[in-house]
């Protein structure tokens, strides 16, 4: 192609909403345009960036035995009624009416359609596995949307859903996929990591999500440097300390600490380790009736360390709070410790509550704690002496850095990523709040046992772009630059040599099947090269008098600083080598 065919809209600045660099270059580029708050057109140069990882997607999804269809984007409520989904998914997910008054939504996701196509048609066992998939648009409300195409309200997504007879054969389908997506992330040509995950509001067993590793990710992820162990840091298990709990050495003494509310404070007053105090985390459960009515309200106290940090997840999952709990109130706490927040420990209570210590905190030995006096701390806590034993012991923190690794394969270390897959094994969730069902070989009725499989489309080139750039633009990975190789002729609108050269180069390359872009704009160097470098296409060949009489051109990869002399007679057979056709 030539860029006079083209379209090219580079910007000097960014615009002023464009909080990260993603954002910013993307608009640079001429990449997106937007439209509205995280609402983008997909402007000609970005658009074929996506259409290359759909590309990429589709062809690894056929592959491993994959059938494309497309859903529609408005859905009627019923299907979404079903579920449950329309009430509980808030207002993330869109609704509207149609002039008769019918409710619908705009799919975020298409669980419910999808399970209604099976119940539908699949009929038999003789008809499983199957696994349908979509490369469609999506939209979600978000309340803030920002970081450009990394957290918009419309975007393209890639969902597929598996279907099988047995849980047994719904994880061997859920293992074909996951390996399909390591394929397609290794194609993609970006540093990832697949990382054992919830399931989330979508629900389900099993999951993986996978995260491109970059510096601005959302998500932090745990992994083993010498193993294979990653997950993310709410999944990641904390093990329990190794070794029986120590015996008490100090005794139990109220400590004046004035204005000293945190755990760091008072660490620091005492010239204590932060690792030496407990903190209490205070939280409710409420029982509902019918009407939605709080009918009764259980507090509970949760000890961590005090350089550990709350997991919600794993809270969320414990017997008593996992059907949904809530910090609790000031009025709650004054009538169960007698105090206000900032000095609470479970020593002296007015009210008893079930106790819940981190698996660390259990084995602690002369640890710091609220009195629930103001301005006091006690020190010299011990488990049995001073207090009953916790009523339960669990893992409800987050892994830090140097912990040890689940797998006991080493030490667990801590990176920033951004999560662009996700598989999920969802079991019967969805066939049996829909009635989804297949005769199996006995004859009778079973529910499908399924699996999700998602990829952010529109969301992967943002990512790629914040593990791919530098002061000067964007660095492409080749399987998804808009163009692989751009052709520079300084002069070809003066030079017929020049001319003749890159036309000949650039119909050569075409026949080789290089994505090639022969820039005849007849821009300044400086311009020219300035606009390449901004968008990121990986190998650039530099054509000009004075090296054709020599009979050379010049060649630099993006991520090159200098350009390499190349003899014409060699360039083809050379940038075969680099670009690996």
């Amino acid at each position: 192609m030539k860029a006079s065919q083209f379209f090219i809209s580079t910007l000097k600045e960014a615009p002023a909403d464009a909080e990260v660099v993603s954002h910013q270059l993307m608009t640079r580029a001429g990449m997106i345009k937007k439209l509205g708050a995280g609402i983008y057109t997909y402007m000609p140069m970005g658009l074929r960036v996506i259409r290359k990882v759909e590309n990429i997607i589709r062809e690894e999804m056929n592959a491993a035995g994959a059938v494309e269809l497309t859903m529609p984007v408005v859905q009627p409520a019923e299907l979404w009624q079903e579920t449950g989904r329309f009430d509980k998914m808030g207002p993330e997910l869109l609704r509207l009416q149609d002039r008769h008054e019918r409710d619908f939504v705009v799919q975020p996701t298409s669980e419910e359609v999808i399970t209604d196509i099976a119940r539908q048609e699949l009929r038999s066992y003789k008809q499983l596995p199957k696994n349908f998939y979509q490369i469609q648009t999506k939209f979600r409300d978000e309340r803030r949307p920002r970081f450009g195409l990394m957290r918009g309200r419309e975007f393209i997504m890639k969902d597929a859903y598996s279907f099988d007879r047995s849980a047994a054969a719904a994880q061997a389908s859920y293992q074909v996929m996951a390996q399909a997506y390591r394929r397609i992330f290794d194609r993609f040509g970006l540093t990832y990591r697949a990382v054992t995950a919830d399931s989330g509001a979508i629900g389900g067993d099993l999951s993986e999500e996978f995260q491109v590793i970059a510096a601005t990710g959302e998500d932090a992820i745990v992994y083993c440097p010498t193993s294979d162990y990653a997950a993310n840091i709410e999944k990641a298990e904390a093990l329990a300390p190794q070794g029986p709990r120590p015996a008490p050495t100090q005794a139990l003494t109220p400590t004046p600490t004035p204005g000293k509310s945190t755990c760091a404070e008072v660490a620091e007053l005492l010239g204590v380790p932060l690792s030496s105090t407990v903190k209490s985390i205070v939280l409710a459960t409420d029982e509902i009736n019918e009407r939605d009515e709080i009918v009764n309200s259980t507090v509970w106290l949760l000890l961590l360390r005090g350089d550990h940090d709350m997991n919600e997840l794993k809270v969320g999952k414990l017997p008593g709070l996992d059907l949904g709990f809530r910090f609790a109130t000031e009025a709650e706490i004054v009538r169960h410790f007698g105090c206000k927040p900032g000095y609470l420990g479970p020593l002296n209570l007015q009210k008893p509550l079930p106790v819940i210590a981190d698996r660390e905190v259990a084995v602690m030995a002369d640890w710091i704690c609220g009195a629930n006096v103001v301005d006091r701390h006690m020190t010299g806590v011990n488990w049995g002496r001073d207090l009953p034993e916790p009523d339960r012991v669990a893992d409800i923190r987050n892994i830090v850095a140097g912990d040890a690794s689940p797998d006991g394969k080493g030490v667990l270390a801590i990176e920033r990523g951004i999560e662009l897959g996700h598989v999920f094994y969802l079991g019967t969730k969805y066939s049996r709040a829909m009635n989804a069902t297949f005769l199996d070989e006995d004859g009778k009725p079973k529910p499908f046992e399924m699996g999700c499989y998602g990829i952010g489309v529109t969301r992967l080139p943002a990512a790629a772009i914040e593990q791919n750039h530098d002061g000067r633009g964007i660095i492409w990975p080749d399987a998804i630059a808009p163009f692989t190789l751009v052709i520079c002729p300084i002069g070809m609108d003066r030079s017929p040599a020049v001319r003749e050269a890159a036309e000949r180069l650039h119909q050569e390359l075409v026949a080789l099947g290089v994505d090639v872009l022969l820039d005849d704009r007849g821009e300044r160097p400086g311009a020219m090269f300035a606009d390449w470098e901004l968008i990121g296409v990986p190998h650039r060949v530099t054509l000009g008098d004075k090296g054709l009489k020599d009979g050379l051109v010049e060649y630099q990869h993006r991520r090159e600083s200098t350009a390499t002399p190349v003899g014409l007679d060699a360039l083809l057979p050379f940038l075969k080598g680099r670009l690996k056709v």
